[in-house]
């Protein structure tokens, strides 16, 4: 049962079960008890599982080790401590996990200080880093708690040696949560939690640390896994937060790209004056670079040496001497593109800057959070923005994270390639009976409703009994005879350690065009957006994909056509779905009271509602009015397509559909097949996070009565697996997959293998086992990764869904010659071979054109 903690503990009855010397070292440090250790300690001494959920500084750290601290100090005393590990903390950062060392180290040696122990209580970090006689010395004398991350400990499960200090742990630490279970890594995890389980003789105690995430039910079932209990600890609300948006400019029409630029980073500096550090988060690593040049370049020697940079591509010693200057206080501003959004100990920020929409209630929370570094301080963020949408979007976000609204997590489930390796794992343990593995897999929440066949047929594959797949070199991994499970030759060991690990090898993709000259690279997960005969720009020339050879691109120039693929897509952050709704319900608000209303309340309301100044409101007020006046408000209950013909003569359907990318990836893929299928016609996708644009090769008529008679009896699913035959998503996500489930080993004992060697090995092992079984373990979970993480299945199959059921309608507008204002940022963010002031020209002309058909003063 997962329950809700509402009992706080006085600090007298949480003293009571310490030690005397932990009693006296807390007293002396702190004082006094934080909320969360007010709830939390207690239980955790009880035995009973808990996820604590609270803000930066609150002392949830603490929280989760102070009763095994209190333990061990006890044996400690009476010379009782064995030589075996009774903590075990998994973090997803290296560099967190060296932060939790330090921590430790500190009240360990001021408690042994008092108690003068009559041993000493050891601490150490396992992680990929750690050298060989490190290692050895764990094993000679084990660490009373271990730090560590999920690879790490998977291997550590299958190193003969190395787990028995673990098959008498007391408690398992699971740090950083909410970015665990969002992904394949935390999947990981819970399974090698189970594993672990299976060998311990008595149930650990399972204490789970998380910033801001919804539904805290879901993730506690994710901690502990099925059929235990979970008592949650959530003092999220006592943290008090202070979010406004702002903008460089009160014209966003108008005002130039000149003036905007130089505004914001007048506002910057300004903001960041007005603090003693801050932290900027700009959503890309490019904006991160463009906001640290622009600075330095235009307040001179101000920036030089307390500015820092900061993002996953900069190596990591550069990273590490940025987080260590700003515990110091040494740097003045720190920007960053999303890598500091997870808990390593930066020290105290007092303002949270965020460029543009972090496009999740949820990040944006744990964003700010950064800022106010102690539970009693409040968290300030500031949103900077350039344009309406951002600014709609925004105002929006600020007010639900005001109202304590979060967007819901996803979790992977059943992940066959995830469960490919750990069954490998298991094999190397012991003989199991398939029952029996299958009982402990399912424990696992991801796992829980893990079909069984699909589990047969993993093994199966796993046993090697395809030939055609022993012809590309690709050998069994276990013994399975249909009762029993077993490891199978000696090889299989350093396989599994070699290739352990759910994060992709990925790399850059070379470009060249037909004739063999080098154009340039492209990052792979853009890549993964194209399929052949999409134009896309590269060194600001636009260019048709022709075809690919492992990490090679051809293709041929495409002056003057449309691109299809913007280049902001790999680096941009997705809409999330929860967040996209709070948005359309404010748009249908406004289409509502537009009509009742005047100009003058619905200002007053809109400053009063989102706490916004006169200039905003009225920005927002005249955005809508204009979008209603010529055309009409697009929302979740209306969507609208418009059609124009655009300078080529090709017929381009917008579909205002604002619920987010990968809704939309997946509905654009849906519509296009219809309509492709019904035409026998090519079909051009640009998607963004409020639509997407069809673009047809001719002024061809779209039969919508039959379109929508195609959706309501369409499979859903089966169309978007038809619609990524022959897509670069496939090609590069099977690849993964492949590598996860070994199928292609990425190391070996001769060496690491290139990523262009794995792609091509994906290949033709892709062709191969397509013809074995379409719906082979591999294929299919390439299939489920794209459709299910990728893209959103789920919210896709329900908008689908309130269409067919008339809770949606289609409104189809071919009755304007241009775009409506709210498409307006659509058609020019497609536009990558237009220069910023070219596209500021298109929008005032579309803007111009739209208070002209609407009789209002240009």
């Amino acid at each position: 049962m997962i329950t809700k903690l509402t009992h706080e503990y006085p600090d007298e009855e949480v003293y009571s079960i310490l030690a005397k010397p932990v009693r006296k070292w807390f007293k002396e440090t702190f004082g006094g008890f934080t909320p969360p250790q007010k709830y939390a300690v207690m239980e955790i001494h009880k035995g009973k599982n808990i996820l604590i959920s609270s803000p930066t500084g609150s002392g949830k750290t603490l929280s989760a080790f102070l009763a095994s601290i209190n333990e061990l100090v006890l044996l400690a005393q009476k010379n009782a401590l064995e030589d075996r590990t009774y903590v075990l903390y998994v973090s997803p950062l290296k560099a967190l996990n060296n932060d939790i060392k330090r921590n430790l180290d500190a009240p360990l040696r001021g408690i042994e200080k008092i108690a003068n122990l009559k041993q000493k209580i050891r601490v150490a970090v396992r992680t990929g880093d750690t050298t060989q006689s490190q290692r050895s010395s764990m094993l000679r004398k084990p660490p009373h708690i271990l730090i560590t991350t999920p690879e790490s400990l998977a291997i550590l499960l299958n190193s003969p040696r190395a787990v028995k200090m673990l098959e008498n742990i007391k408690y398992v630490i699971v740090d950083e949560i909410h970015s665990l279970c969002e992904n394949k890594r935390g999947t990981h995890l819970m399974l090698s939690l189970e594993r672990l389980q299976n060998r311990v003789k008595k149930e650990f105690i399972r204490i789970g640390l998380s910033a801001t995430i919804h539904p805290l039910e879901e993730v506690a079932q994710f901690l502990v896994g099925t059929h235990r209990d979970c008592a949650i600890v959530d003092v999220n609300f006592l943290k008090k937060i202070e979010l406004s948006v702002v903008s460089p400019v009160d014209d966003f029409i108008y005002s130039s790209v000149e003036e905007t630029q130089i505004n914001l980073y007048k506002l910057l500096d300004d903001l960041i004056s007005k603090h003693k550090t801050t932290l900027i988060f700009t959503n890309t690593r490019s904006g991160t670079e463009r906001v640290v040049h622009h600075l330095k370049k235009m307040f001179g020697n101000k920036y030089v040496g307390v500015i820092g940079t900061h993002h996953s591509s900069l190596g990591k010693d550069i990273r590490l001497n940025v987080e260590e200057q700003l515990k110091k206080g040494e740097l003045k501003v720190v920007v960053s593109s999303t890598s500091l959004e997870l808990g390593i100990d930066i020290g105290n920020i007092d303002l949270v800057i965020l460029l543009g929409s972090p496009k999740s209630i949820t990040r944006a929370l744990q964003r700010v959070g950064r800022s106010g570094h102690r539970l009693h301080e409040t968290s300030k963020g500031v949103f900077v923005v350039t344009d309406r949408d951002d600014l709609i979007e925004c105002v929006v976000l600020a007010k639900a994270a005001r109202d304590g609204k979060l967007d819901r997590v996803h979790i992977p489930k059943n992940c066959l390639d995830v469960l490919a390796q750990h069954i490998v794992g298991m094999s190397l343990e012991k003989d199991w009976d398939v029952g029996e593995m299958f009982g402990v897999i399912t424990k696992a929440y991801p796992y829980k409703d893990l079909n069984y066949d699909d589990y047969l047929n993993l093994l199966k594959y796993l046993n090697g009994e395809y030939g055609e797949l022993q012809n590309r070199k690709v050998y069994g991994k276990i013994y399975f005879d249909g009762l029993r499970i077993s490891k199978r030759g000696r090889m299989i060991r350093p396989i599994y350690y070699m290739n352990i690990g759910t994060i992709p090898d990925e790399t850059a993709i070379k470009v060249f065009t037909k004739k063999g000259q080098f154009v340039g690279t492209l990052d792979e997960t853009f890549m993964q957006r194209m399929k052949r005969g999409d134009i896309f720009v590269l060194g600001g020339t636009p260019y048709r994909y022709l075809y690919v050879r492992g990490m090679k691109l051809t293709v041929e120039s495409a002056i003057g056509k449309r691109p299809t693929v913007p280049s902001w897509y790999s680096e941009s952050l997705p809409l999330s779905f929860d967040l996209a709704m709070e948005i359309n319900k404010f748009r249908k608000r406004m289409d509502e009271v537009l009509s009742k209303e005047s100009k003058n309340k619905i200002i007053e309301a809109l400053q009063k509602e989102f706490m916004i100044n006169k200039t905003t409101a009225n920005a927002i007020f005249s955005y809508f009015m204009q979008q209603k006046k010529y055309l009409r408000i697009p929302t979740h209950t209306h969507i609208i397509i418009e059609e124009f013909i655009d300078v080529d003569g090709r017929k381009n359907l917008i579909f205002h559909t604002l619920f987010g990318r990968k809704v939309n990836d997946a509905l654009s893929r849906i519509f296009a097949y219809l309509i492709s299928e019904e035409e026998n016609i090519n079909i051009g996708i640009t998607i963004s996070d409020n639509g997407f644009v069809l673009t047809l090769p001719r002024r061809k008529k779209v039969d919508y009565s039959t379109l929508y008679r195609r959706l309501c009896e369409a499979d859903i699913i089966s169309i978007l697996k038809d619609s990524l035959e022959g897509t670069e998503i496939l090609r590069r996500r099977f690849r993964h997959v492949a590598a996860r489930s070994f199928l292609i080993l990425r190391r070996y004992i001769d060496g690491r293998r290139s990523v262009g060697k794995q792609q091509m090995s994906a290949y033709f092992l892709y062709n191969i086992i397509k013809k074995i079984d379409p719906n082979f373990p591999i294929i299919k979970e390439t299939y489920r990764e794209i459709l299910e993480d990728a893209m959103d299945l789920e919210n896709t199959i329900k908008v689908v869904k309130w269409i067919k059921n008339r809770k949606t309608f289609i409104v189809l507008r071919n009755d304007r010659e241009l775009p409506s204002p709210f498409a307006h940022n659509l058609i020019a963010g497609a536009s990558d071979t237009m220069r910023i002031q070219d596209k500021k020209k298109l929008l005032q002309y579309l803007h111009e054109y739209v208070l002209r058909k609407i009789g209002e003063k240009t």
